[in-house]
């Protein structure tokens, strides 16, 4: 008979991380994971909470192969490859009252997607290459279309369309600006000191590529 070696098991990451390379904060909050998608290297920082839970009601209905149909609930979070939620945000669809009940509408972000700390989010759509500053509240059905900045502590009214390339900000928010032709390319960059909550980020451009920046959260 062995003896016990008296070593401890190793201690546990902060991130879970999945086979298409997408990191998962052990402390964060997922309810309906069944309603969410993640393309891939997406990161879910620490006290994220996401609501899946929150489907939409109509089920579509699948029909196999034997003629049988059974009801599939639709996708209630899609998130694109490469983005970052960061620590403490919310990522609730967006909802509206129609006789009385909550229906709940599918939410869709997409690729290189950066959501600073604190942010509480229910658009509707978030396009490629998008920066949200820390302290953002976005409104239900908002639309964001790619490359757009919105500047920190900036409340997005619901049903505001904003287009691409611009600079937004303000309570309630309004294009202030455009991004440039630099954007996510070079200039106007943050090298990690923005509070993420997952440590050791190395420079990254907002509105780039964030695959260095996932690389780099452990």
């Amino acid at each position: 008979m062995s003896r016990p070696s008296g070593r401890k098991a190793p201690p546990k990451g902060e991130y879970i991380e999945t086979d298409s390379g997408n990191k998962v904060s052990r402390r964060s909050a997922i309810t309906g994971t069944a309603n969410i998608t993640l393309g891939g290297r997406t990161v879910i920082m620490a006290d994220v909470h996401l609501r899946g839970d929150l489907h939409p009601t109509r089920s579509t209905t699948s029909t196999t192969t034997s003629s049988s149909s059974k009801d599939v609930t639709p996708t209630s979070i899609s998130i694109g490859r490469c983005t970052v939620i960061s620590t403490g945000s919310t990522i609730k669809p967006p909802s509206r009252i129609s006789r009385g009940a909550v229906h709940y509408y599918p939410m869709k972000i997409g690729d290189n997607v950066f959501v600073g700390p604190n942010c509480t989010i229910s658009a509707i759509s978030i396009s490629s290459h998008v920066h949200v500053g820390a302290n953002t509240i976005i409104h239900p059905f908002a639309i964001i279309k790619e490359n757009v900045k919105i500047l920190p502590n900036s409340v997005i009214p619901a049903n505001m369309v904003i287009p691409s390339g611009s600079v937004v900000g303000g309570r309630p928010a309004r294009v202030v600006g455009e991004v440039g032709e630099g954007w996510g390319v070079s200039g106007g960059g943050a090298s990690g000191g923005l509070g993420v909550g997952g440590g050791g980020e190395k420079a990254w451009v907002e509105g780039g590529d964030l695959r260095e920046l996932v690389r780099s959260i452990k």
